[in-house]
């Protein structure tokens, strides 16, 4: 070890002029790191701005002192390149939250003032804890203005500027001794307009409303870093669904490879590693390795809570653990990346500056020979191997050609042959055997023909590809797919048009076999009916295993429901309708099987049972393939203080463990997957209150408490898991609540504050967004709500009929059923065909019109304008207020 840190500080003091400074200045580490004792030169160099007389200057020391600790520390081999990035990422922390102090202190006069309500949040390779030897930091400010200290006659918004600028200005100025580091806020949400620290209702709002995909892929490494990291941190968690989508999302894959290709085709320099090679953004370098692993945690993270690392190895590791990435190139990822960051270190170390171009002739040289290799050709050499087998591996998982760097829009029988070919050399897992091999070739042809003819060959072909890579073997697969063209046919169907049925595909193939059966475009029966198919199941089955059975008839029939939507089988709303009753059996019958096992624990309660309410689209009986399950969950009265169990529970806490199971049982992913999200905001006091109340506190916070909100979505509740008995107690409990005499004016009012709100704080994404378009599916339930509770009626929960009944008074316009069902109908389609509404292909386009029984796109846009321009007039005759269709 003693001749390995010799060898490190020779190579220094020859090949890097900022090290060689370095080494001269800091004596006292010099020597200790001469003599091998790198642990205590570490200890002692962040020690090295103690007694400093400014924060500032105390900052510049320590980032001196460390920076030459792990440099030499990194060529001698006695640090990774693991402790490196750690430690230079910990360093961060400790600057910018001193910085944060030091500024809020300064200006409010109180060294005791803190950062309550200011915080920093790390993002990019300071956020995952990989910074490089000489980074920028790319932080987001965010501050809560009732919080945030300051002086009594400052403003919060000014305050708040005021401490970022000089935050950037502490930690970037150029001094005698340094600088600490580059601070970059342009990674802040609208950085272009918006000033540089937000609050974090701003944000927020930006992140459920207007942020872009690679903002997504940027929060995937996100953390709070420095300030009040309690509240960084509750802020992240608040934007969770932002990052990790529970569908599986294509679209993010998309986005990413959109902006990989961008990247390519603006970089300049050479695309194998040579003079002016950057191993960073080129060919096969360190953003495409990143860009392959985030592609892929974004995709399936929402679901698989391993994959939601923020480090690039570990979420390597992780991929490969999860079967999403091979193993193999898993490992040459992991090993490649660790390798180029290397280099990139060893550029950086020369001047420190923040550089990861190749230099010419001598510099290129001297980090050769600073890395400890012969010279440049050495280096060159071993670059070359490398960013040839990371950029084929970026290939395959972001989809496009090794030849051209991208997947024509054109797509030719020549190519997807050569695609199979490519499956073949590169040693695909389901085509090692020869029996494999053989059945593909057997089916080749016809697989060829179908996806040139297919609505959108590109997409299928790189789902299917990503299907085969998941899948442990496919020989049946293949002889299924040649025995059966129709089904063949039907799959490539799935791969193009519908997204989230080729996610579902991805992960379980199986699904396929829905197809074969007879009935697979049947629509499904009565909830009754499908209940007792779930509850099938075999005698001493466990608790898991039933909610297995649930998982494998609803995933099956969610499927075979999107295929009948994607061949224009039945109608929109009928679909719609097959899939609500699917969720209702779902949730009745785990709740049942949740009931059965909690009560071997703790007993029941004979004169008391859990009911669940459904609301929103599930209690309307109008499900889409992208709908939340709105429950709440009630219990009825009764005497009994304590359930009968070897481990009794008071009836409110039993009532309220067993909903969350039950809730657990619906959502909780097992070896079969996940069902559904259960959003339960909507009870009583929302997600302040307990997640199950009493049938009376519920009966009393409706008449004594409930917002005028609260009772419009009461009117598309309903009962869909309960006995007899209680749905009748509900009822009464419902009806009381709204019949009761209510001021037609401050009805008005309400409901016109809560729509104007909605729309500022949840615009519409695109042209198919029927829901929050103006016009559109939430002004027509605002209407009929509102007349329902202006005129005392009750239901029904289903909103088309409640539409009849109220055109039946002449309380609406008629015809406005028409539109309301035409809407519905674009949203179903749409759900599943164009889920990303900004940016619908060809191929959507037509099978959304195909589905809706429109001529073409353009007469899907007709109709959704026509639709709107009706609501609108319903919605100027009820409200007397004239509505902006933009």
């Amino acid at each position: 070890m003693h001749a390995n840190w010799i060898s490190a500080i020779d190579r220094a003091e020859a090949h890097a002029p900022y090290l060689a400074r370095s080494l001269d200045r800091l004596p006292d580490l010099t020597e200790l790191l001469r003599a091998g004792e790198g642990e205590q030169a570490l200890r002692r160099a962040k020690l090295a701005g103690l007694g400093a007389s400014e924060v500032g200057l105390a900052l510049r020391l320590e980032k001196q002192a460390l920076g030459l600790v792990l440099a030499i520390g990194d060529l001698a081999g006695a640090f990774d390149l693991s402790r490196i990035m750690r430690e230079l990422s910990a360093f961060a922390d400790r600057a910018l939250h001193s910085a944060i102090e030091e500024v809020i202190a300064r200006r409010v006069g109180n060294r005791e003032a803190g950062t309550a309500g200011f915080v920093a949040l790390a993002l990019g390779k300071h956020g995952s804890g990989e910074l490089n030897y000489s980074s920028d930091i790319d932080p987001i400010l965010l501050y809560d203005p009732s919080m945030m200290p300051r002086r009594a006659r400052d403003d919060a918004g000014e305050a708040a500027q005021r401490y970022a600028r000089e935050i950037v200005r502490l930690l970037s100025e150029q001094t005698s001794e340094g600088y600490v580091f580059r601070v970059d806020l342009r990674l802040r949400p609208a950085s272009e307009v918006s000033p540089p620290a937000l609050s974090f209702s701003a944000a927020t709002s930006h992140y459920e409303s207007s942020a872009l995909a690679w903002e997504r892929a940027a929060f995937i490494r996100a953390r709070a870093c420095a300030g009040d990291i309690a509240a960084g941190e509750a802020f992240l968690d608040g934007i969770r669904g932002f990052v990790w989508r529970r569908s599986l999302d294509f679209g993010a894959i998309d986005a990413i490879r959109a902006l990989s290709l961008r990247i390519r085709e603006r970089y300049e320099g050479p695309l194998a590693p040579a003079p002016g090679f950057d191993v960073k953004q080129g060919r096969g370098g360190i953003r495409e390795i990143e860009f392959a692993t985030q592609s892929l945690q974004l995709i399936h993270g929402g679901r698989n809570w391993s994959l939601r690392l923020r480090d690039t190895t570990s979420a390597l590791a992780a991929l490969a653990k999860a079967k999403l990435l091979a193993e193999g190139d898993a490992a040459t990822l992991v090993r490649d990346y660790r390798r180029l960051r290397e280099v990139e270190h060893r550029l950086q170390m020369v001047h420190d500056r923040q550089t990861h171009t190749l230099p010419d002739g001598e510099a290129l040289a001297g980090v050769a020979k600073l890395d400890g290799l012969s010279g440049s050709r050495q280096l060159l050499d071993e670059l070359t191997a490398l960013t040839e087998r990371t950029a084929a591996i970026f290939d395959r998982v972001i989809g496009v050609d090794e030849a051209n760097h991208r997947i024509p829009h054109e797509i030719g029988t020549g190519f997807i042959r050569k695609r199979f070919a490519t499956w073949r050399d590169s040693g695909m897992r389901v085509l090692r055997s020869p029996s494999a091999q053989a059945a593909f070739a057997k089916l080749e042809p016809q697989l060829v023909q179908s996806l040139s003819a297919a609505p959108d060959p590109e997409q299928a072909l790189l789902r299917l590809e990503r299907m085969l890579e998941r899948l442990p073997g496919a020989l049946n697969l293949f002889r299924l797919l040649e025995a059966r063209p129709a089904v063949l046919a039907q799959l490539v169907d799935a791969l193009s048009l519908a997204p989230p049925l080729a996610d579902v595909l991805t992960e379980r193939p199986q699904l396929l076999d829905t197809l074969l059966d007879r009935s697979a475009f049947a629509l499904p029966g009565k909830t009754k009916k499908i209940a007792r198919a779930m509850r099938r199941t075999e005698r001493g089955d466990a608790y898991e295993q039933k909610l297995d059975r649930i998982r494998i008839l609803t995933n099956e029939q969610r499927f075979a429901l999107g295929m009948q939507l994607i061949e224009g089988v039945h109608d929109p709303l009928a679909i719609a309708a097959g899939l609500s009753r699917l969720a209702e059996a779902s949730v009745r019958v785990a709740l049942e099987a949740t009931q059965t096992e909690f009560a071997e624990r703790h007993g029941t309660f004979a004169d008391g049972e859990l009911v669940v309410l459904g609301l929103g689209r599930l209690g309307g009986g109008a499900l889409t393939h992208a709908s939340d399950l709105d429950c709440v969950f009630l219990h009825t009265n009764g005497s009994q203080t304590e359930s009968d169990g070897v481990r009794p529970l008071s009836r409110t806490l039993y009532f309220n463990r067993l909903a969350q199971r039950a809730t657990a049982a619906l959502s909780v992913s097992t070896t079969r997957g996940a069902l559904y999200e259960v959003d339960t905001r909507l009870r009583p006091q929302g997600s302040q209150g307990p997640l199950a109340v009493s049938m009376a506190a519920f009966a009393r916070y409706q008449c004594e408490s409930a917002w005028t909100w609260e009772h419009m979505a009461l009117q598309r509740a309903r009962v869909v898991a309960g006995s007899p008995a209680a749905e009748q107690q509900v009822d009464v409990a419902m009806r009381a609540a709204l019949t009761r005499p209510r001021d037609p004016e401050q009805l008005r009012a309400d409901v016109l504050v809560m729509r104007r709100d909605m729309a500022m704080h949840k615009p519409p994404t695109g042209p198919l967004d029927v829901k929050l378009l103006r016009g559109g599916l939430i002004d027509c339930e605002f209407l009929v709500h509102a007349v329902q509770l202006r005129e005392g009626l009750v239901g029904p929960p289903q909103l088309g009929r409640a539409i009849d009944t109220l055109e039946e008074h002449g309380w609406l316009p008629v015809g406005l059923r028409e539109h309301h069902d035409a809407l519905t109908r674009i949203l179903v389609a749409s759900r599943l065909l164009a889920p990303s509404e900004a940016q619908v292909t060809e191929a959507a386009r037509s099978a959304l019109a195909r589905a809706t029984g429109a001529a073409d796109y353009d007469a899907v846009l007709a109709r959704i304008d026509e639709a709107r321009h009706a609501v609108a007039a319903a919605w100027h005759s009820v409200f007397e207020e004239r509505l902006e269709l933009t």
